[in-house]
């Protein structure tokens, strides 16, 4: 009789199975510590089609924020960066991109790069162990010749490493590299796979992983930090560029319900000559019916997306972990969060006790958010 009772007791309140297991995620105790930075804002022109679809008239100018992250081991207190955003002084990219910035078709808008954000917050560069890039793209490799040469830099698979001025039409400047330690992260014989990404475990203990989301570019990555046990902090990089790239799924609006005012909102405010669901009318948007995301990753020929369909499949199996309550979603470019996401010196690890999640997952779909883009302007 006591087994019996005991059994119950345990299938009542002691085997609850954690929902990092259900993607296969190890269990550890071992945790980083994860600051998020604000590095500026940029608008491109006419560009809006070339990241997300589809574009309302009114939105062609695209601008984002741009996010880099202080990870920190807290069982050795090694600091790595992921991402640094973009440099201070972009007309001195390579030539085939500073021109964009002279000419005003790029435009930035940043007070302090994350060199000087750093140095102010009291983290010397040197105290850096290793930059990661998520991908080459300038917005998020910053200036590496300001790192002391002890600095190491880890690039994804297949990261095109040409240089100007030896290769004229480079992206990349000869400085990005030089004085480094430059390693190439090789999925090929892990055997971790989380919701279909093949995984590295950088710290060996569980703490910080590497995932392999291709697409955007030749040798993207994205990384996945346990912030408590049981919780996670999803930095996706630019697996995509607005959150209606991932919302609303049926598993997202199962566990996060759109909130009753933006329901009521949404009806007279999403154009139904853009976007439809099954309970919707001309003129009248039902969201809460809506069985796939908002918008599409973008394949025109001048995507900024270099391989559209395995974008999309990094993409859908990044999702699964945007609708799960465990797992915040932090992507480089959301303009949805900006102001609320908590920045250095605060850190995102206690994200979930905070409500964060909840308050800012139906951000996008606000019509006062600056990230807003479903009707015309």
């Amino acid at each position: 009789m006591f087994l019996s009772k005991f059994l119950s007791f345990l299938l009542l309140v002691g085997v609850t199975r954690a929902s990092f297991q259900d993607h296969n995620i190890p269990q550890s105790n071992a945790l980083v510590t994860v600051k998020a930075f604000d590095v500026g804002s940029m608008s491109l022109a006419n560009s809006t089609h070339s990241f997300y679809l589809p574009v309302l008239p009114g939105r062609e100018t695209i601008t984002a924020p741009m996010y880099a992250f202080l990870v920190e081991h807290q069982a050795t207190g090694k600091r790595v960066m992921f991402d640094l955003g973009i440099r201070k002084d972009p007309s001195n990219l390579a030539p085939s991109l500073g021109a964009a910035f002279v000419s005003g078709a790029y435009q930035l808008n940043q007070t302090r790069d994350i060199l000087q954000q750093l140095q102010d917050g009291g983290i010397t560069l040197a105290s850096i162990d290793t930059v990661i890039w998520s991908h080459s793209h300038f917005d998020h490799i910053g200036d590496m010749s300001k790192f002391p040469n002890s600095t190491n830099l880890l690039i994804g698979p297949g990261t095109v490493v040409s240089t100007y001025p030896e290769n004229p039409n480079a992206t990349l400047l000869a400085s990005d590299f030089a004085g480094h330690n430059v390693t190439e992260l090789d999925f090929t014989h892990s055997k971790l796979v989380f919701s279909g990404l093949t995984a590295i475990d950088y710290f060996r203990d569980g703490s910080f992983y590497l995932l392999d989301t291709p697409g955007h570019m030749s040798g993207h990555i994205s990384a996945l930090a346990r912030v408590t046990p049981t919780t996670f902090v999803s930095l996706s990089a630019d697996t995509l560029h607005h959150a209606g790239q991932a919302r609303p799924r049926p598993a997202f609006q199962n566990n996060f319900p759109c909130p009753a005012h933006l329901v009521h909102e949404l009806k007279s405010s999403v154009s139904t000559d853009y976007f439809w669901s099954p309970k919707s009318q001309v003129g009248a948007f039902d969201i809460k019916s809506r069985a796939q995301q908002m918008l599409a990753i973008s394949d025109l020929p001048d995507a900024f997306y270099e391989f559209p369909v395995p974008a999309q499949v990094s993409l859908e199996k990044m999702a699964t972990f945007d609708a799960d309550p465990d797992f915040l979603m932090v992507f480089s470019h959301d303009r949805s969060v900006r102001g609320t996401l908590p920045v250095f010196p605060k850190s995102l690890n206690n994200w979930k006790v905070s409500g964060l999640k909840e308050r800012t997952v139906w951000n996008f779909a606000d019509p006062s958010n600056p990230a807003w883009l479903f009707s015309a302007n």
